[in-house]
């Protein structure tokens, strides 16, 4: 059988990931739930062939990198054709710092400043500007890839919503973190910080705000 070059390029580039950032691939198949050989057995013996959609959205955003480098399908792009490569266009940013913390959002709030986005990116990456606001993120529960006053772009397109970091509301309160479906009914919050055990909720009791597609954040 003739092995799949996309898939053989995803496992090299896991593998130098992982060397990059000096984290085992056992740590990195706990991150994913998985056992702590899985994706020892991906790089090396091509088994599994190709890695989940969960688990390989879990490992780019750890990465910060495109699923695309990780064998996923590059993303199409649906916002309006008519936004040129040269346009700027200004992103509201608001005062609001997601967390564990009460708080709200409600997509009225002033933005006291803006981030300015290229054209050609929100277009490359299928965003639409009128759908994006900018917030902050407070404490540590999603160190390392995202860090205490790190801001982070918000996609408040409404719809389904799939596997992946996202800022939510629970009980009032705001927070960042990566959701993942447990079943028909129920989610799990995880933290990137593994210092925090993950919540399982049912899915009508979380608020969905929107999807993180960006981060900055001072060196």
């Amino acid at each position: 059988m003739i092995a799949d070059a996309s898939q053989i390029d995803a496992r090299a580039k896991l593998l130098e990931l992982a060397n990059r950032s000096g984290v085992s691939l056992s740590k990195l198949s706990a991150l994913i739930g998985r056992n702590s050989s899985y994706l020892q057995q991906f790089v090396k013996r091509g088994s599994p062939r190709k890695l989940e959609e969960r688990d390989r959205q879990t490992l780019a955003e750890y990465f910060n990198v495109s699923e695309e480098e990780l064998g996923g399908r590059k993303e199409k792009s649906y916002i309006n054709s008519s936004l040129r490569d040269e346009d700027f266009v200004a992103v509201p940013r608001l005062s609001i710092a997601v967390s564990g913390r009460p708080g709200r959002f409600t997509g009225g709030e002033t933005p006291f400043d803006n981030f300015g986005f290229s054209g050609r990116w929100l277009r490359d990456n299928g965003l639409d500007p009128t759908m994006l606001s900018s917030v902050t993120v407070d404490g540590d529960s999603m160190e390392p890839l995202l860090r205490h006053g790190d801001e982070v772009l918000i996609d408040r397109r409404p719809g389904p919503w799939r596997d992946g970091i996202h800022v939510v509301r629970v009980a009032g309160a705001l927070a960042v973190k990566r959701l993942a479906r447990l079943g028909r009914n129920r989610v799990s919050l995880l933290s990137q910080n593994l210092a925090y055990p993950p919540v399982d909720m049912e899915v009508k009791d979380i608020d969905v705000i929107g999807r993180v597609v960006w981060k900055g954040g001072r060196v």
